[in-house]
């Protein structure tokens, strides 16, 4: 929906009139910004097997990505530098180019059964040094590359998003077969083409010995 949908009087455009929509903050809230990575920072990033990365191209285009791997993937190399192996994917690089245009990136750890979550903001690089990659190894693989990010801003993030979802609530969970494969979801929205039930469960099936065999 465009912005021309709406009443011109309905839309907000500057910062004055959205902060007049809101109480002040807190000083907490204030205050709760950090430069480098404190020793709770630390601890939450060695629990967490899974975050997502946002990056923006020089346009301001954009783009989120999940990055998943057993506990403690993400490597704490100092109390300002954090780095990220990259695993195989589909090939698109959305993240990787866009940080060789803009390397400003925002993270966001997550740790199962935690509601609260760690927001990490910095400067990132595309790095190959052999002795980093091989440190990173999972079943013998090492990545191709990582990022590397210069921490600027750590906070911790409060819990009322994840318990407004119920996220870990498994009374809240859904059947995913109430919904089409990630494959057809893709083609129904590109191609359309039919294709019968048989020939769609061998390509799901295809999908999943995918993962076994690329998930390193």
């Amino acid at each position: 929906m465009k912005d021309s949908a709406f009443k011109p009087e309905f839309i907000i455009t500057d910062e004055t009139s959205l902060r007049g929509l809101f109480e002040a903050t807190h000083a907490l809230a204030k205050q709760k910004f950090q430069k480098t990575l404190g020793p709770h920072a630390q601890e939450f990033i060695r629990r967490s097997p899974f975050l997502c990365i946002g990056t923006q191209d020089l346009d301001g285009k954009a783009d989120v990505s999940p990055r998943g791997d057993p506990v403690g993937f993400v490597k704490i190399l100092d109390e300002r530098t954090l780095a990220i192996p990259d695993r195989p994917g589909n090939n698109r690089l959305d993240s990787l180019v866009n940080i060789l245009a803009n390397p400003n990136v925002g993270l966001l750890f997550i740790v199962p059964g935690f509601d609260d979550t760690l927001r990490v903001n910095g400067r990132a690089t595309l790095v190959t040094d052999p002795e980093l990659m091989n440190s990173m190894s999972v079943n013998g693989r090492a990545p191709k590359l990582a990022i590397v990010v210069e921490v600027t801003e750590v906070f911790m993030h409060c819990a009322k998003a994840f318990r407004r979802s119920h996220l870990w609530n498994p009374d809240h969970f859904q059947n995913r077969t109430e919904m089409p494969s990630l494959i057809k979801i893709i083609l129904d929205e590109t191609t359309g083409a039919p294709i019968d039930n048989d020939e769609m469960r061998k390509i799901d099936e295809d999908l999943e010995d995918e993962y076994k065999r690329t998930l390193y």
